[in-house]
């Protein structure tokens, strides 16, 4: 592996004269069509639709119009502001999974154990709808405040994650149910949180494994495959390519041990930014979309209105103009 760098095609202040008419049409279809919400279709996440459906705006609008009707479906936005997990502590212990710091990018890290999974135990603690709930809610976590939180203290927009599934002490056993799981997180990720996957590393992975994979692969797309890097128990040495040794927990091989442990800790700059800094990006991004929206509406209502004079009968001879 490389030294990791922060990808720039296909985003803000590097896209090509075609991308950005692409992007333009994409909003003024949205506008259009009165599908655009300006405090959510901000830019970024049109992009997002775009690059994963290679800027073909037809595909990306199938997507873009899936996801939405399935947060409508799922009521993301309620769950969002509502949504409440006390069975965390319960949970973790057979399913730890939390977001810890950052890595060199400024990217959030997000950690996944599945060594302790049970499926029996977990399902009489809370339930599997209930575990997908709350995957949802930290998606949504991320996109208002983790990655807002991160593109300030890094001075650059962020909108991805570094993400680590642990396979250490799953056994044999349970290798259906780590499928399960990790399909599960790419696949809800890819069709309705796309690109927001920077990079993940699968560690511990025993030589059966690759058998697993085999299986899940096929699910996931392309850009999402390239993303993952397959490692045995070796992977220090790749992790610290990424990750800062003291902001890496000590269970991965780092030097990290936060009070209580890691696993509880959510520590990271999404809690040293204050709110109201967090508040001002989203008022200033939706006012600049509902100029853009205004701007597209009246554009439209003029061109029709040309149409519709240049489509009038002439006058009759002698008669008065309408």
């Amino acid at each position: 592996m490389t030294t990791p760098t922060l990808a720039t095609a296909g985003r803000l202040g590097h896209l090509t004269d075609p991308q950005a008419e692409t992007l333009r049409a994409f909003q003024r279809e949205l506008i259009l069509d009165n599908h655009f919400i300006p405090s959510y279709h901000d830019e970024h996440l049109l992009l997002r639709f775009l690059r994963a459906r290679r800027f073909d705006i037809p595909k990306a609008k199938a997507m873009l119009y899936a996801c939405d009707s399935w947060r409508a479906t799922e009521k993301v936005p309620e769950l969002a502001k509502h949504f409440e997990f006390p069975e965390a502590e319960a949970v973790r212990a057979f399913y730890p999974q939390y977001y810890h710091n950052v890595d060199k990018l400024g990217r959030p890290v997000y950690v996944e154990h599945l060594g302790a999974v049970d499926i029996k135990k977990i399902t009489a603690i809370s339930s599997m709808e209930r575990m997908q709930q709350k995957l949802i809610f930290e998606y949504e976590k991320s996109i208002d405040e983790r990655f807002p939180a991160c593109s300030l203290i890094a001075g650059t927009h962020l909108e991805q994650s570094c993400t680590i599934i642990d396979l250490s002490g799953v056994s044999l056993m349970y290798f259906p149910q780590v499928g399960s799981f990790v399909k599960q997180i790419a696949q809800i990720g890819q069709d309705y949180y796309p690109e927001q996957l920077g990079t993940m590393f699968i560690i511990n992975a025993p030589m059966l494994f690759s058998s697993v994979w085999s299986l899940i692969k096929p699910f996931l797309d392309e850009a999402t495959v390239k993303k993952i890097h397959i490692l045995g128990y070796s992977y220090k040495k790749s992790l610290l390519e990424y990750i800062d040794e003291d902001k890496l927990p000590a269970r991965l091989g780092g030097k990290c041990k936060c009070d209580g442990g890691c696993e509880a800790s959510d520590v990271g700059p999404w809690h040293s930014v204050p709110a109201s800094d967090l508040a001002k990006v989203k008022a200033e991004t939706t006012a600049r979309n509902e100029a853009l929206m205004r701007s597209v509406l009246e554009e439209d209502a003029k061109a029709k209105e040309q149409i519709k004079v240049t489509d009038e009968p002439p006058a009759a001879d002698g008669a008065p103009a309408s």
